[in-house]
């Protein structure tokens, strides 16, 4: 008679994986705080410093940008039990 094995499902997602995750995660929000702000109080006048400043401009999108690098590589990532096997 066959002997009834169970079959292992792949493990897709480690904590290792859901912490680099969380770590993606908060570094986008770093970035969306950073490209924050810019609000006059008299809406009347435009503050063309404050708006296009370079913080708003080159580092929070650069910053938002690495926190999809590391989102990519958190998904990608293989577990190590994998990674030994392979």
């Amino acid at each position: 008679m066959a002997e009834n094995k169970k079959k292992e499902m792949p493990v897709l997602f480690t904590k290792e994986n859901f912490k680099w995750m969380l770590i993606g995660i908060v570094v986008i929000a770093i970035g969306m705080m950073l490209m924050a702000g810019g609000k006059s109080d008299d809406t009347n006048v435009f503050n063309f410093k404050e708006v296009y400043s370079t913080r708003r401009i080159t580092v929070a999108p650069i910053v938002i940008l690495l926190g999809l690098a590391i989102e990519i590589f958190a998904i990608f990532k293989k577990p190590k039990k994998q990674q030994a096997a392979n």
